[in-house]
């Protein structure tokens, strides 16, 4: 195929304006901080006192989400059209685009609770838990060299049975700190193998589940947030009796799993950072435990962490729930949370946060609640007045595909790479190195740095190369199959069904007029229908989350 006749496909004439009204909005450079919130009261909570229903929190999502933009003299964009929210909400949810056939139930359908409806069928899917297990573990297991032959399944398969089966919040939280044992019989102890050292587990601890960067404190006093040297190595002596049984080098040697024990013998003392000091264990902003020095430390500290009286602990998975569904956090980033770096929406935190311990710790009430509100379902694209706002969600933001995200969403519609790899990312359980299947080698290709801001494109001309030469993209045989078998001869419904198994809409009446005025003068229709497979494939629009 022709590299100009294929981006002739879609560039041709240029963009028309119903193109231009389903490209993504652009993504601003960098959000301005906000100025003045710091000092301001907390207003009454809302809700405050009653245990409210995930439609009733969307309203109140929605509510304070208003009340700031009119404050700020800030038109929100419309509602999402149903093929927007359908992709946006699939993509949020199971990682992966949805299936034409469900894109034109979809936007067939009539039903007025239609979008709550496939909100419930997705919390339903196993996938749900499954990409929210694999955005975790990506936080939880750090990519060091130390840990290259450290298999992260294990703990993908016991984060997504947990959250599949919306195991408490609080409860999972403990059982994942409190691990103990062989990796092959507990996933959980796989986050303390990939962060071996009491410095690194401290470090993750606070930033995950407390929303704060502590080890910014681990050799001195915060010159900012007042956080304290002392306070550092105070959470940190709680892991000082944490070992290995083995590490992931040694066990791949000597075939065995790695784990990790906590017995009653003294902390260690050796291998600390020269920064370290040994104070008593004491809970970050809290109270000095009593402890017993014959017994484990962590399930002390676990039950403080978990806590509904911890003022960090769910406050932080509500702010990284929002960021996940939103791009940025209500504080942002996510894991800085202190005084001098205020939420935009201080009223909405608390609510949010209120909410979701009354709920038990509910992560699908949570999520539920979010993705219902008209907030989420917004439109990415801007108007004249709102284009360069990041902080108020008056629109939804453009957010780049994950790596998973891309590849599961491009072998959706082309299917598998090559058969023989499935299944082998279970391989090299125990420590063993097993085979690198393609997934993982394009999700390694494709990787963004830790900590990179989603709104921002982090790919460059190599990955764009890729994509264009790739196996994957060139292979178009099956899904132009399937586009001829429901179309038949008839041009402008093979076209639409390319559309719907790409871009997971129709095509607009000028871009559907184009493309089968380009199939029509093309000598062999199939050979065009490929090319324009692989134009949609390789444009922004399907690369974006929007």
């Amino acid at each position: 195929m022709s590299l100009l006749s294929a981006l002739a496909i879609l560039c041709t004439q240029g963009p028309s304006s119903e193109a231009q009204a389903q490209a993504p909005a652009k993504v601003p450079a960098k959000a301005p901080a906000v100025k003045g919130k710091a000092a301001e009261p907390l207003r009454n909570v809302p809700g405050a006192g009653s245990k409210l229903t995930a439609p009733a929190l969307a309203q109140i999502i929605d509510r304070e989400i208003q009340r700031r933009l009119a404050e700020d003299s800030v038109k929100p964009s419309p509602v999402a059209d149903d093929a927007e929210f359908l992709r946006r909400i699939y993509l949020d949810l199971v990682g992966v685009i949805p299936p034409a056939d469900k894109v034109v139930a979809f936007l067939d359908s009539k039903v007025a609770d239609k979008r709550a409806r496939v909100v419930e069928e997705l919390l339903a899917d196993s996938r749900y838990g499954r990409s929210l297990a694999e955005n975790w573990t990506n936080v939880m297991v750090p990519r060091e060299s130390n840990n290259r032959r450290l298999q992260s399944q294990p703990l993908h398969d016991w984060m997504a049975k947990s959250l599949n089966d919306n195991k408490p919040w609080d409860k999972l939280v403990y059982e994942l700190v409190t691990a103990s044992g062989d990796q092959d019989k507990n996933g959980a102890v796989t986050y303390f193998i990939g962060n071996p050292t009491v410095d690194k587990i401290t470090d993750s601890v606070t930033r995950l589940f407390l929303g704060v960067r502590l080890e910014c404190a681990q050799c001195h006093n915060h010159p900012f947030t007042g956080w304290k040297q002392t306070e550092y190595w105070g959470m940190a002596q709680f892991f000082m009796k944490v070992r290995l049984t083995a590490n992931p080098q040694q066990a791949a040697k000597k075939g065995i799993s790695p784990g990790i024990i906590e017995d009653g013998r003294k902390g260690k003392k050796k291998g600390l950072p020269e920064s370290a000091k040994i104070v008593p264990a004491k809970f970050f902003q809290a109270q000095q435990p009593k402890l017993n020095p014959a017994a484990p430390y962590r399930p002390v500290l676990a039950k403080w962490l978990c806590s509904s009286s911890n003022p960090f602990f769910a406050q932080a998975m509500v702010n990284r729930t929002w960021a996940h569904f939103f791009g940025r956090g209500i504080v942002n980033p996510v894991d800085d949370m202190h005084e001098g770096n205020p939420a935009s929406h201080p009223e909405l935190l608390a609510a949010l946060t209120e909410q979701f311990k009354t709920n038990g710790f509910d992560v699908k009430y949570l999520v539920r609640a979010i993705v219902n509100s008209q907030t989420y379902q917004r439109t990415s694209r801007p108007h004249a007045g709102n284009e360069e706002d990041p902080t108020l969600f008056s629109h939804m933001a453009v957010r780049v595909m994950s790596p998973e995200q891309l590849y599961d969403s491009l072998t959706s519609v082309v299917g598998k790479l090559d058969r023989r790899f499935e299944g082998m990312r279970k391989k090299g359980a125990g420590g063993k190195k097993g085979p690198t299947g393609p997934r993982d080698q394009f999700v390694s290709f494709f990787r963004i740095d830790e900590g990179a801001d989603p709104l921002e494109y982090q790919a460059g001309i190599p990955q764009a190369l890729r994509l264009m030469n790739s196996g994957l993209l060139n292979n178009t045989t099956a899904v132009v199959n399937s586009a001829m078998g429901k179309g038949g001869n008839d041009l402008r419904r093979v076209v639409e069904q390319l559309y719907l198994m790409t871009l997971s809409r129709r095509p607009t009446p000028e871009e559907l007029q184009r493309r089968v005025q380009y199939v029509a003068g093309q000598p062999i229709a199939r050979n065009a229908y490929s090319d324009l497979v692989w134009a949609l494939l390789n444009c922004s629009e399907f690369a974006m989350n929007h």
